[in-house]
């Protein structure tokens, strides 16, 4: 039996929150990253080295996210859809 709409909207919701909340993290990863170049290029070693690893851990997190929560999640989905 196809699963309804009401039946997949938690998990439909649970993708989008992932989805969303791995694409916001890329983007302040990339951010801060930028914001650490910037700091060094101005001189200030000791806080852009912070940032530069706070950056790479806020990306590390947007990566888990990704490949821990979002896809299998997705998959989940796909397969409930495809049931016939």
């Amino acid at each position: 039996m196809r699963p309804s709409f009401v039946e997949l909207l938690p998990d439909l919701l649970e993708l989008l929150v992932f989805g969303l909340g791995s694409a916001a993290l890329s983007v302040a990863g990339a951010y801060i990253e930028r914001f650490a170049l910037l700091t060094i290029e101005h001189g200030n070693l000791g806080f852009g080295a912070w940032a530069v690893v706070m950056g790479a851990a806020v990306l590390y997190f947007a990566y888990l996210i990704g490949t821990d929560k979002f896809r299998p999640k997705l998959r989940d989905v796909r397969s409930a859809l495809a049931q016939a």
